[in-house]
């Protein structure tokens, strides 16, 4: 009896090892190499909505120590235009948002036209078919809401302003990006708490690059699946 019993224990033992293993190496994978990141908030509508979840690329930048932000190879640095994820300097939140500033640059928001070293971002109204679209995902019913494509560094993605809500910083800057510091904003101008107000984010908190939907569930809706949004781009 005793035999059985221990033979069951070892059995089991190596058992709990082989997936210890496997969550460790799942895990170490998802820290350093590739993982997925849930949105809560609508600061990156139109390009992301809530209830998207976002493949994040973190070997497009460098290479870290699994579980940590030590660099143990760097190749590459974030440009303008990219959707990138980040520790929050404010209070070390996992966040997403676009990167509208590198260092050296010198930045300027005036009534939320965006100013990249004293030459003004490219702005084109978006068609009445794709806004209407747009705002059926969002789910938004307010006539006030301005959609529009902006151009940043040869790179197109859409925004929208929301004139009805009081916000300050519509007029920003100027302001000068430090070294080894990038200026984040949301695509949803109005609604977002990004650099304008915790300023730039150090080089080594940024995650990755965020490239594509992998899933969206609508949280309005009983997170009833947004097929449409599954495995897209993010522009």
């Amino acid at each position: 009896m005793s035999k059985t019993w221990k033979e069951k224990s070892t059995r089991l033992l190596k058992q709990a090892r082989s997936f210890l293993f496997v969550v460790l190496v799942v895990l170490s994978f998802r820290s350093s190499i590739a993982d997925w990141n849930d949105v809560p908030t609508g600061s990156m509508k139109p390009s992301i909505m809530e209830g998207d979840r976002i493949f994040v690329n973190k070997l497009a930048y460098d290479l870290k120590v699994p579980f940590t932000t030590w660099h143990l190879a760097q190749w590459d640095n974030p440009v303008r235009g990219e959707v990138v994820v980040f520790y929050s300097p404010q209070d070390g939140m996992r966040l997403v948002k676009r990167v509208i500033g590198v260092p050296g640059d010198v930045l300027e928001l005036r009534d939320n036209k965006l100013f990249v070293n004293g030459a003004t971002a490219q702005y084109q109204p978006i068609n009445a078919t794709a806004a209407q679209e747009i705002m059926r995902q969002m789910g938004q019913t307010a006539t006030a809401t301005v959609l529009a494509t902006e151009s940043l560094n040869g790179q197109t993605h859409p925004v929208m302003v929301m004139p009805y809500i009081y916000n300050e910083k519509r007029e920003f800057g100027p302001v000068t990006v430090p070294p080894g510091k990038f200026f984040m904003m949301g695509d949803n101008r109005d609604n977002s708490n990004d650099s304008r107000y915790y300023g730039p984010v150090d080089r080594g908190e940024i995650v990755g690059r965020a490239s594509s939907i992998v899933l969206s569930l609508d949280p309005r809706h009983s997170y009833k699946p947004r097929w449409d949004r599954f495995f897209t781009s993010l522009p």
